[in-house]
């Protein structure tokens, strides 16, 4: 499989994984997932300007390292905050075994070796703590989203029947009487 494929397969293939996941869970984790990718371009933005590491080819037409971010990062962000979001200790000890596997193995070994992607002014092991660093910043980031959520709930149910007539356009309030007798002549 030659790289360009690769880096396709990796940006396209884990979101075929999100049909095994149900629809209001997919809703709920996908700001989350959002804000990790965007901090995820930020680190990779800062990693590549500060020559921490190079990537050696991009997934054409797209820069950088589109396609883990937005494909295999967004996806395992949100099956991570599926299955264990909730349990802050055991999510940061599995999302720190992950980010070792993916430094270590995926990046440095696997990419590496394909000359996909190499370090050059940072460890593997300072990598991983800024990714681990990153991952309690995304957690604290869900835990403020569920709170958003809570408090839309609630004053759903006691402000969408008081507001309704308020809301609606100019067109749908009815008429008075006299103004209605008014039009027709």
């Amino acid at each position: 499989m030659n790289n360009q494929m690769l880096m396709w397969s990796i940006l396209v293939l884990p979101w075929f994984t999100l049909f095994f996941m149900n629809k209001e869970s997919t809703k709920r984790f996908i700001p989350v997932a959002l804000f990790s990718a965007l901090t995820s371009v930020l680190a990779v933005e800062m990693g590549e300007n500060l020559g921490w590491f190079i990537y050696g080819e991009t997934t054409y037409p797209l820069r950088t390292s589109f396609y883990i971010i937005f494909g295999l990062n967004f996806v395992t962000t949100m099956w991570l905050f599926y299955f264990i979001y909730g349990q802050f200790l055991k999510y940061m000890v599995i999302d720190i075994v992950l980010n070792f596997g993916f430094i270590y193995l995926f990046h440095v070994y696997f990419l590496g070796n394909r000359g996909l992607f190499h370090e050059v002014g940072i460890t593997p092991l300072i990598n991983v703590l800024i990714t681990t660093i990153d991952g309690a910043l995304v957690y604290g980031y869900q835990v403020w989203q569920e709170g958003i959520f809570v408090c839309s709930e609630r004053t759903k149910k006691t402000e969408r029947t008081k507001n309704s007539r308020i809301l609606q356009p100019e067109a749908a309030k009815p008429l008075d009487h006299e103004k209605q007798e008014d039009d027709e002549h």
